[in-house]
């Protein structure tokens, strides 16, 4: 019944929109990530900074 072979351009077509997909639902957790590493480096003191170094 399934003996048919999928077309190499609908596998590209699939895996495209499926790596699309997973960065679009994915983005807003990157995003909050970078916000609170920006914000960790912002509170860091340079007097700190010098004595971890």
């Amino acid at each position: 019944m399934f003996r048919r072979r999928i077309p190499f351009i609908d596998m590209v077509f699939a895996s495209l929109v499926g790596v699309a997909a997973g960065i679009y639902i994915y983005r807003p957790y990157f995003e909050e990530l970078s916000k609170i590493s920006r914000k960790q480096k912002q509170d860091v003191p340079a007097d700190q900074d010098d004595i971890v170094k």
